[in-house]
């Protein structure tokens, strides 16, 4: 009885070791689209505002 409980145990303290590690996707704010598409949505003429890494850095 006592070794079923610490099988038991042990497989879900494994478990959530395993599960607490995954990676989770990080939105980029356009839903998925790249940035070209999402300048053909919104109408805009230039993606340069949709792509990251492409934000003016203020100094």
């Amino acid at each position: 009885m006592m070794d079923t409980i610490k099988k038991t145990g042990l497989i879900v303290f494994a478990g959530s070791l395993i599960f607490s590690c995954a990676p989770v996707p990080k939105s980029n704010g356009n839903h998925g689209l790249p940035p070209g598409q999402v300048k053909k949505v919104t109408g805009s003429k230039s993606a340069k505002h949709y792509a990251p890494g492409q934000y003016k850095k203020s100094e």
